[in-house]
């Protein structure tokens, strides 16, 4: 099986990366910007063909969830016509699709885990476009899932724990958020839970329940608890203090509560989910090493 990752350098891409050699049954492609863009159809088109590629992983987003209330264009290009094109491919060479999503397309009014079935209504320009993304994979003849996923950190790239360790690491102390609730997802995690999917016997994606899925590591938090506990595993003497989502500069509205039931995906494909305070550890860990 040949496997595209788009998008290879993100965190998600990247932790990926650092397991394709254990999925040695495969072959793994990586790929990112400029040396392949999924909004070039002409592009795409050709690089999966020459390649036989079986399935993709679609880490490509646009993911900024400030900047993208500026550049909507941009936005809805990679998270839904890019989304668009790349099943117009697959589905001429039968191929499969993962496609990652966000827990932003809610509007974080419920107050008990979202699951697949709730009704989605983004708050903004980022959420708004990835719904966009999901629609293409929903009405689509493609064998494809889609994998909400909800606040990703990883030892790479740019993210909220490593934000948070080199501010802490420069001052005595930083206002957090305290009003806003979800669950942190290790990257590692969801890129093991992607190739564990891709890579099964049956290498049959679709599920008889529909093709939305869920995943985040286990647990709520918010994100001056998560700020916490990252200071604490450590050992950073910062001291967090609390604020409402009210006192925060920002320009774009965010869920202020989005903590996803995993009970779909844990069923459909035995998968285990990892408690965030675990994960975080381990992330801790690995950033210690670099």
């Amino acid at each position: 099986m040949k496997i595209l990752v788009t998008g290879s350098n993100g965190q998600l891409g990247s932790e990926i990366k650092d397991l394709a050699n254990k999925y040695n049954e495969s072959d793994f492609f990586f790929r990112d910007l400029p040396n392949l863009d999924i909004c070039d159809l002409d592009q795409l088109n050709k690089f999966i063909h020459t390649h036989m590629i079986d399935c993709v992983i679609n880490c490509a987003a646009y993911t900024d969830v400030e900047k993208a209330e500026l550049n909507t264009e941009s936005a809805e290009n990679i998270n839904s016509n890019g989304v668009l094109n790349l099943l117009k491919v697959l589905k001429k060479v039968n191929g499969k699709l993962i496609q990652i999503s966000t827990d932003y397309v809610f509007d974080g009014k419920q107050t008990h885990p979202y699951n697949e079935l709730d009704p989605v209504n983004p708050i903004g320009v980022y959420g708004k476009t990835k719904r966009e993304g999901e629609l293409k994979v929903i009405n689509s003849e493609v064998d494809a899932i889609v994998i909400r996923t909800s606040w990703l950190y990883s030892s790479y790239g740019e993210n909220f724990v490593k934000t948070m360790l080199r501010l802490g690491l420069k001052k005595k102390e930083l206002s957090v958020v305290s009003d806003q609730q979800g669950t942190p997802t290790y990257a590692k995690d969801l890129a093991k839970v992607c190739l564990d999917i891709l890579c099964s016997e049956n290498q049959k994606i679709i599920s008889e329940n529909g093709k939305l899925y869920h995943y985040s590591n286990d647990g709520v938090v918010s994100w001056f608890e998560f700020a916490n506990e990252i200071m604490k595993l450590r050992g950073v003497k910062c001291k967090i203090l609390p604020i409402l989502s009210r006192d925060y500069p920002s320009i774009t509205k965010r869920p202020h509560y989005s903590v996803l039931d995993k009970t779909k995906i844990k069923e459909d494909f035995n998968i285990r989910v990892a408690y965030w305070k675990d994960s975080l550890k381990e992330c801790i860990i690995a950033l210690s090493k670099n």
